[in-house]
């Protein structure tokens, strides 16, 4: 039987993670310590990127930040690894094993489309710590971590409700599978009951699979946004990787409200000419999982299992950056008697 566990805590806070994240697109790295070039004689912490790769100023992006603190922190060698266009499991299964191959512990996965892949490679190295973000795979060697992205997308359909002016809102995922049906569940919910039902919330999702560019492609999640806009929305939470960059962008055209997701994207200095549109984030402490997981295998108590980051453990939560997040009647309050509340137990977020 699997062992499932709860971290008591997570070993890095969101917004410092976030402000770390380096904003830069990239190929297959390896890196030193980051200071003198020397390390301990051992290899780390090495990740493979999802699509977008590095440079999204989200998923990826945090993950990586999570490598920069292990490596400066355990002063050895780390790397981090770049999609391929059209790759298979096949080509994830031996970017894993290469890794795995080449000494690195623990070697993570980031994204659910890892998955079959990682669940083949555990199997080949099982004296290598393996971790995969965003899914669960059965292994004495796997960490599997994962989130509650409907609470934290939960606190921004509170502060969506309370920012419109115009009572319709809009919400555009990535592609249209589970993980982030979560997103939009959340999001749904609290708007709804921050609002009493009053307000509208759009949805629209950029394409059926990844491979179609929903993850990847600014271009779709800006045309999304507009088309939400024309019909009237003042407030859009992207759930899209590096397409959210293109809802931001349409939001800042038409002076609305954009949220972001993941990493706190008002700091992010790609996005820095949209940041006064970008009214808040939900925040997904990828980095801080990544750096976790490192941390247990440097201390020799790999973790494995289920890991599950919620708002208990400050593993997902809002980010308050913007001023004028603060300056929106009833927002933060709003948004912090909904953290206690399902902190409490006393709502239950939905996942679908």
């Amino acid at each position: 039987m699997r062992r499932i566990s709860k971290l008591t805590r997570v070993a890095v806070g969101v917004a410092s993670l976030a402000l770390a994240a380096t904003a830069c697109g990239g190929t297959s790295s390896e890196s030193g310590n980051g200071g003198d070039g020397e390390s301990k004689g051992t290899k780390g912490l090495a990740i493979a990127y999802d699509i977008g790769g590095k440079g999204d100023q989200s998923f990826n992006d945090a993950a990586y930040a999570g490598l920069q603190k292990a490596e400066k922190e355990f002063g050895y060698k780390t790397a981090d690894i770049e999609p391929t266009e059209g790759e298979t499991d096949a080509d994830k299964q031996q970017r894993l094993e290469s890794l795995a191959k080449q000494g690195y512990n623990p070697v993570v996965g980031v994204g659910f489309a890892y998955g079959p892949a990682m669940e083949a490679a555990s199997k080949k190295y099982p004296k290598t710590t393996f971790g995969i973000v965003d899914s669960v795979v059965e292994g004495d060697n796997v960490a599997s971590l994962v989130f509650a992205e409907e609470q934290a997308s939960y606190l921004a359909g509170v502060a969506a409700a309370k920012a419109t002016k115009s009572n319709t809102v809009g919400f555009v995922g990535g592609v249209d599978i589970p993980l982030i049906h979560k997103f939009e569940a959340g999001y749904k919910q609290g708007v709804q009951d921050t609002s009493g039902g009053k307000v509208k919330v759009i949805s629209q999702y950029l394409t059926q699979t990844a491979e179609e560019g929903g993850f990847s492609s600014p271009d779709k999640g800006k045309a999304a946004a507009e088309g939400q806009i024309e019909k009237g929305a003042d407030v859009l939470y992207a759930a899209a990787g590096l397409s959210g960059q293109g809802v931001i962008e349409a939001a800042a055209k038409a002076k609305v409200w954009a949220i972001g997701v993941d990493s706190d994207q008002y700091k992010q200095e790609a996005l820095a000419s949209y940041k006064g549109s970008i009214l808040t984030s939900a925040l997904k402490d990828v980095g801080g999982a990544v750096y976790t997981l490192a941390k247990s295998v440097e201390d020799g108590k790999p973790l494995t299992g289920v890991q599950t980051f919620d708002l208990k453990v400050n593993g997902v939560g809002l980010a308050e950056s913007n001023p004028e997040f603060a300056k929106i009647a009833g927002l933060s309050d709003a948004v912090a008697k909904a953290k206690e509340e399902i902190i409490a137990g006393d709502i239950k977020v939905k996942t679908e």
